[in-house]
């Protein structure tokens, strides 16, 4: 439903510059493809030449941050934190989906299992026995939830993701389709030429406010618990091995992989394709950068690059070395034969 400038300004925190305040606006759009009736946003300089010849309706910027060429069809939606103000506008201008609080009949859910209130099950959801949903749950088609699983209040579980038996889940946690949270951790011992497998018979235990995403699988405990703490988010396609201890507010961008009995300590960010052997600790707010391989551990607040991940000041300049090697050995090649000219001298 569109709103006025006026309402979305009051609702984002910001003042108008400009424009007209009775003007509607219908939807958000990045400051390259915004038409009339769009909101956008500019926090970067890098984009700011896209404003001159946009026909958004209103800009969000920061205080201070100077614009130039401004349409004269644009209001400028002024405020201390525009990035936190357009978040705000796309929750008001596209609100999520409602969905009934039903149960379908389709679903299947055993005698036992302990349900709360205004929840939304969807066709073709399975609950095992003893199980437990918390108030205000969304769970959607085809999600299958094991048995002894506790899962808080106001969480969403999409269509296909399967929680295994015993998992533990906090207040309002998302989990994506396809994720699978509770599975048998890699665990095996070489014995008599053979591969013989170690009983998995932990859990996983998830805080409050945790996301995951898509096709993201996290492993059972061998025998204690796997553990993702309150407010961390897990990108799609990331691998969690078994008995690893995620601290909150950690962040792991897709296909990252944590091996087995790792420690990822609070704030900690682990960026794209990063590899983690077993046994390590990351330490709190530390940054490990994207394809990075980790053997051993990473200090508290530290930024690291490569395999085997070191300083990224370092690994920088390793790198610029590197890429000038060729023509270093071209150098070489001509010093050798010149030394051997004198030496036929």
């Amino acid at each position: 439903m569109p709103v006025t400038l006026k309402e979305l300004a009051d609702f984002c925190g910001a003042r108008i510059e400009g424009g007209d305040a009775s003007t509607a606006i219908h939807s958000a759009s990045d400051i390259m493809s915004a038409e009339t009736g769009q909101v956008t946003q500019l926090t970067n300089t890098r984009y700011a030449a896209h404003i001159k010849d946009s026909t958004a309706s209103a800009c969000i910027i920061a205080e201070g941050f100077r614009v130039e060429n401004v349409p004269a069809t644009m209001a400028l939606l002024v405020c201390a934190d525009p990035e936190v103000s357009f978040i705000k506008a796309v929750q008001l201008l596209h609100p999520g989906i409602v969905y009934s609080r039903t149960i379908a009949p389709q679903a299947v859910i055993a005698d036992n299992v302990i349900l709360g209130k205004d929840l939304h099950i969807g066709p073709y959801a399975v609950i095992g026995e003893q199980a437990s949903i918390g108030d205000g749950c969304e769970i959607l088609a085809g999600v299958y939830i094991g048995s002894h699983v506790k899962i808080g209040r106001n969480c969403r579980i999409y269509p296909y993701a399967v929680i295994y038996d015993d998992a533990v889940l906090g207040d309002n946690v998302i989990i994506h389709s396809g994720a699978i949270i509770g599975a048998d951790g890699f665990g095996y011992k070489f014995r008599n030429n053979e591969h013989v497998k170690v009983p998995q018979v932990g859990n996983v235990v998830i805080g409050d406010n945790v996301e995951i995403g898509a096709n993201t699988c996290v492993d059972r405990g061998a025998l204690g618990s796997t553990t993702i703490g309150a407010g961390s988010k897990i990108d799609n396609l990331v691998q969690i091995g078994h008995n690893n201890k995620i601290g909150k507010n950690v962040i792991m961008c897709g296909q990252t992989g944590i091996s087995g009995s790792c420690n990822i300590e609070d704030y900690a960010i682990l960026a794209g394709s990063a590899g983690v052997a077993d046994h390590v600790t990351i330490g709190r707010g530390a940054v490990v950068m994207a394809r990075a391989g980790v053997a051993g551990d990473i200090e508290a607040g530290k930024q690291v690059f490569g395999s085997p991940a070191k300083d990224k000041k370092i690994a920088y300049k390793e790198q610029i070395a590197l890429s000038k090697l060729p023509e270093l050995m071209k150098k070489v090649k001509i010093l050798e034969e010149k030394l051997q000219a004198l030496e036929k001298d």
